[in-house]
């Protein structure tokens, strides 16, 4: 019962965390530290990632209807009016091939396994400390440059692929710099190429799919389905409160972009990689 409330907590911290800009990484190694489940390293290992995968759950359930490429009755947009294409939608596909553009680098950057290398010399409580201080000051200062300025970029239509590309090296850095945050390394790329506080910040949505389901299929079979029923049990609860957790983390951030800027989560990276890099200078 205890490593189940572990879990519970566990998700409650990822479904915050994996949308808002500030780091689940980060939060998850300052958690290990004072609560660890009580698992082999593997599966520690594969549930830091697959955990992931009940957050990403709750974009497919909010965003249903705008990232599924097929469908009569909502489509506005076919690519033809007549036959099998009338029911795809011309303008979600389009989307699609952004993301995957997007995707690209992580991708070669994975089957190279360089990933692997930067996560031995940089997943550690100073290195993340760091990056959570080094892009909080990014957000005060980018929002802080981009105050009065009309975004370029205000609807995912217009995003080009060369924007998508752009975003895509952001998120590469948060592939290899554990404490980046994946979704405030996007979007802070994107705010530097003038897109908007919100597409930026769906299109991070968006691009976290493909990314965590490939990320989460590896680990999987990686560790293999030889899961005791704790086991079991433990990654399911984390998954099912992350996914529980993030659907209201998304609609809050969504609401609050739409009023104000990104400068609060700037500050709270900086006060807390402050704190983590007190904490383990100190340990």
């Amino acid at each position: 019962m205890i490593e189940i409330l572990k879990a519970i907590l566990y998700g409650i911290v990822e479904g915050i965390t994996e949308w808002l800009p500030i780091s689940s990484t980060g939060h998850m190694i300052l958690l290990d530290e004072f609560v660890k489940l009580n698992v082999s390293e593997e599966f520690w290992n594969m549930f830091l990632v697959v955990i992931q995968l009940g957050a990403i759950l709750a974009v497919v359930v909010l965003f249903w209807n705008r990232i599924w490429p097929f469908g009569k009755k909502t489509n506005t947009d076919p690519v033809k009016e007549t036959g099998l294409l009338s029911l795809c939608k011309k303008d979600v596909w389009i989307m699609w091939f952004k993301i995957i553009v997007a995707c690209i680098p992580a991708i070669i950057v994975v089957a190279l396994g360089v990933d692997d290398w930067f996560e031995e010399k940089f997943y550690n409580g100073v290195s993340v400390a760091i990056a959570l201080i080094v892009f909080g000051i990014g957000f005060i200062v980018i929002e802080t440059v981009r105050k009065d300025k009309e975004p370029r970029i205000g609807s995912l239509n217009d995003l080009t692929y060369k924007a998508a590309v752009i975003i895509g090296l952001w998120q590469l850095v948060a592939a290899l710099f554990p404490g980046t945050s994946r979704s405030g390394a996007t979007i802070l790329g994107a705010l530097l190429i003038g897109v908007s506080r919100t597409v930026a910040a769906e299109f991070t949505f968006f691009m976290a799919i493909p990314v965590m389901f490939g990320s989460s299929l590896l680990e999987i079979l990686d560790f293999g389905f030889d899961f005791s029923g704790s086991e079991l049990a433990i990654l399911l609860i984390g998954m099912v409160t992350a996914l529980l957790v993030s659907v209201g983390v998304i609609k809050f951030l969504l609401g609050y972009i739409r009023k104000h800027d990104f400068k609060v989560f700037g500050w709270y990276r900086i006060v807390l990689g402050a704190l983590v890099l007190i904490y383990f200078c100190l340990k």
